[in-house]
């Protein structure tokens, strides 16, 4: 069991940040890593960090920009 100060310190602790790696983004985006790999290289990815040779992007950062991204409705959003 938890005492109140270790639970304190949970709830101020910052939220982690979600990484997406390569395969990770192909299969939200339902594309290939080589897309992903050449969005990447043309700066087309949110998010992106390099660690490395890891190409890693944020979760959050990716989502935004799919709803910036996504088209409106053809029946105007009814």
């Amino acid at each position: 069991m938890l005492d109140s100060s270790s639970s304190e310190t949970a709830r101020r602790a910052p939220a982690m940040l979600t990484l997406l790696t390569i395969e990770d983004v192909a299969r939200v985006l339902r594309t290939s890593r080589g897309a992903v790999y050449a969005m990447a290289a043309r700066g087309q990815l949110p998010g992106l960090t390099r660690i490395g040779r890891r190409v890693l992007i944020r979760a959050d950062a990716l989502l935004d920009w799919l709803d910036q991204k996504r088209a409106p409705s053809p029946d105007g959003g009814r």
